[in-house]
């Protein structure tokens, strides 16, 4: 586990779904952290929250913390962030966790090119789980300090991003996404990028209303 993590899941009961365990988020917005193991979810996690560099080990489970934006319309908003392991046999367990979210980041390594085709048939199969369906995708493009790394039209195209059924339409049910360059060490990019996110959960929020409205 991570250096840091969060007791919640020790204090779960069988029965008990990972929604009920939830503390009270009234006004806090539910996010999930998905991405390949080593990929560096963790990393920008304690990032986030700490404003500060945690060493950190390979997460088996979850972390869970709520961490507050600092920019643009996000600042002051909090965001319950449960970053899940990423290790192969971890991610079937993802779905369990990104059900009723309002936003998904998929944190990308964006050296490891030879990875690249993993990593875009997991953001896929998790954009297209009907449970998913228009919830907005922060691609989170980690790791841009290294000789090598991808800039964000490159990894555009090597996940497919435009392929993704409904990608960046107007329609509620389609992902809005972005990529935002980051490095989960040194922080940059981290709290652009949850402004990011949360500009998206707002304008699918507005779509979801609007459709209401033509349905009466």
């Amino acid at each position: 586990m991570s250096s840091y993590v969060n007791g919640m899941g020790a204090n779960m009961g069988k029965n008990t779904s990972l929604l009920d365990a939830l503390p009270s988020t009234q006004g806090t917005l539910h996010v999930v952290m998905l991405g390949l193991d080593s990929a560096g979810k963790t990393t920008a996690l304690y990032r986030l929250k700490f404003d500060q560099y945690l060493n950190t080990v390979p997460t088996i489970g979850f972390n869970c913390e709520k961490v507050k934006g600092t920019t643009g319309r996000a600042k002051g908003i909090s965001f319950l962030v449960w970053d899940v392991g990423g290790q192969e046999k971890l991610r079937p367990l993802w779905k369990s966790y990104t059900r009723c979210t309002d936003g998904i980041v998929f944190v990308l390594d964006s050296v490891d090119v030879e990875r690249m085709e993993e990593a875009k048939m997991e953001l896929v199969r998790t954009a297209r789980s009907p449970d998913n369906a228009g919830v907005p995708i922060l691609i989170l493009a980690n790791k841009q300090d290294l000789p090598g790394a991808r800039e964000p039209k490159e990894l555009e195209k090597l996940l497919g991003l435009q392929e993704l059924a409904g990608a960046g339409t107007s329609s509620p049910q389609g992902h809005m996404w972005h990529v935002q360059p980051a490095c989960a060490i040194t922080g940059d990019g981290l709290h652009e990028g949850m402004e990011a996110l949360y500009e998206m959960i707002l304008k699918r929020r507005k779509l979801a209303k609007l459709c209401k409205k033509k349905a009466r």
